[in-house]
């Protein structure tokens, strides 16, 4: 470093790091916005955290009136968490208990019979069971279609079409953009489930999409300690009807695990940029180990579609997908790597891997479905390694002793 560098320098015990060159970005300002949206103008004494409300009943004398009137249709705790949820999606927010019940919900309130619904058959699999187990026997249409097709698939006389991207657990990338106006020219609404990437990794609605659906169990609650969802729109039609449905059929979180949510909130995108650098460096130490192993991620030149995530994706995403040789293989990797919880779900602070053909999907039994969390990267990417060098060392002959 040059005097005149070191001059204007960090000094953080032994290291030093040297201030931006550039000024914040739109999504930095956005997020660091976020994080300051309630830092001035509140009463003095007030709490900067939401309370915990664990209340069934509200004061309700007279007629109905007031925010809150009775625990299936509000609760202040909702309300934090909508309003902040919201200042990151740029729109409306409807919570629930888990992402299949925001699934749900735009399947319940928005499709009739009669009307057609288009799926990935390589997506989530959970998506395509509820539809199958409860939009087709009541008169709607499912159709499916691989990803590697969505761009091909023609949209006409569809309701409603609602795609993953990336894919899971495959990875294969969707053009949002496109999607959205070949679907509009053909009177379709389109859905995105963003869980995958989070409003900070990618922005299906400003890309054109009428909704997205999230499990926030995953990246956005980031702790492995809730179930969640919810659904973001700026469409009031849409809006409506799914906070119709969640009031009716009591799909509703509890106050606590909403105040877990919102506790995550605010170190999402701290865990993001911790978790893209980990799978990024990871994903070229894997590609680069030269092993008999396939990698799969979209911030990789070898990615199908890593052009295509360059310009619609903001980060890469915590999911990178590997193929060992055999089911053997994959399990003696997963168990061997000390830090690598063998689990499944993902987007947690520990980095978790499993074989995602033991749950039936359409995969090689090798296939590992790996989760990067936020462990120090070179202590992460040389555990990875050693656990992929015992898989390519020869076994040893067994010695017997002399008699």
């Amino acid at each position: 470093m040059s005097k005149d560098a070191s001059k204007d320098a960090i000094a953080l015990g032994p290291r030093e790091i040297a201030p931006p060159s550039v000024g914040p970005d739109a999504a930095e300002m956005r997020f660091a916005g976020f994080l300051h949206r309630d830092s001035k103008g509140l009463a003095p004494g007030t709490s900067f955290s939401p309370a915990i409300v664990p209340t069934s009943i509200y004061s309700l004398a007279s007629d109905p009136t007031g925010p809150y009137q009775y625990a299936r249709w509000s609760n202040p705790g909702w309300t934090a968490l909508e309003d902040a949820l919201g200042a990151l999606e740029e729109a409306s927010t409807v919570i629930f208990p888990s992402g299949a019940a925001a699934v749900a919900s735009i399947f319940a309130s928005f499709l009739r019979p009669g009307d057609r619904l288009l799926l990935q058959s390589d997506g989530y699999m959970g998506t395509r069971t509820t539809a199958e187990t409860y939009c087709a026997p009541n008169g709607v249409t499912v159709n499916t279609c691989t990803t590697g097709r969505i761009g091909e698939h023609s949209f006409e006389g569809y309701r409603l079409i609602l795609l993953e991207t990336p894919s899971n657990p495959g990875l294969d990338l969707i053009d949002i953009r496109d999607c959205a106006r070949r679907a509009h020219a053909a009177g379709a609404r389109v859905v995105i489930d963003n869980t995958l990437m989070t409003p900070l990794g990618q922005r299906p609605l400003e890309l054109g999409a009428d909704a997205v659906v999230y499990s926030d169990t995953k990246l956005y609650n980031g702790h492995s300690d809730v179930v969640f969802g919810h659904v973001a729109t700026r469409d009031p039609q849409l809006l409506q009807g799914v906070l119709d449905w969640r009031r009716v059929c009591g799909a509703i979180p509890g106050p606590f695990e909403t105040w877990l949510m919102q506790r995550s909130l605010d170190t999402l995108e701290l865990r993001l940029e911790r978790i893209s650098a980990n799978a990024m460096a990871l994903a070229r130490t894997i590609a680069q180990h030269g092993a008999n192993v396939q990698v799969i991620y979209p911030g990789l030149a070898s990615h199908p579609a890593h052009k295509l995530a360059s310009v619609q994706m903001s980060s890469f995403g915590a999911l990178i997908g590997l193929t060992l040789a055999s089911k053997d293989a994959a399990e003696q990797f997963i168990h061997s790597c000390p830090f690598l919880r063998p689990t499944t779900s993902f987007g947690g602070l520990h980095s978790s891997a499993e074989r995602r053909s033991r749950w039936g999907d359409r995969v090689a039994e090798g296939f590992i479905r790996l989760s990067v969390g936020c462990e120090p990267t070179r202590a992460l990417c040389a555990a990875v390694v050693r656990s992929l060098d015992q898989l390519a060392a020869p076994a040893r002959p067994m010695v017997r002793p002399r008699a």
